[in-house]
């Protein structure tokens, strides 16, 4: 018990929240949280972390740190698979890019690749701004 308590306590302190470990999680901010939530799944060491729009709704301060936690994971070699629409993120964080459109895949590849030469009308359509539908 008390290693599991130890291990708790690190990653809290891992992810700020070490001094907020007695508060109920629904009087935190929402980006504490998403930092929470965060610290749960790292908790668990999966190989594959699932993320739907991890920092939606998230002010700016909040969506760098939990920024900062998906680029830790990942460099911790846990493969990182998540949605978003913001490209600034997919442009920060992305290593690989996986390109949907109404449900469609449209197309797949290095994220470097896709932001500077993409091969379909869709994805130069959505970098250029367009809504597609």
């Amino acid at each position: 018990k008390r290693e599991v308590v130890e291990r708790c306590e690190r990653l809290l302190e891992r992810v700020g929240l070490r001094e907020k470990a007695v508060q109920p999680a629904r009087l935190l901010s929402g980006g504490e949280q998403q930092r929470l939530a965060m610290a749960r799944a790292w908790s668990l060491r999966p190989e594959v972390l699932f993320l739907d729009e991890p920092c939606a709704q998230l002010d700016p301060g909040a969506t760098r740190s939990i920024e900062a936690m998906i680029g830790e994971f990942s460099r911790e070699g846990m493969t990182i698979v998540m949605t978003t629409h913001d490209l600034g993120q997919a442009r920060r964080l992305a290593e690989d890019i996986v390109f949907l459109d109404r449900g469609r895949l449209v197309e797949s590849g290095p994220a470097e690749s896709f932001f500077r030469e993409p091969a379909s009308e869709e994805a130069r359509a959505f970098l250029a701004g367009n809504l597609l539908w």
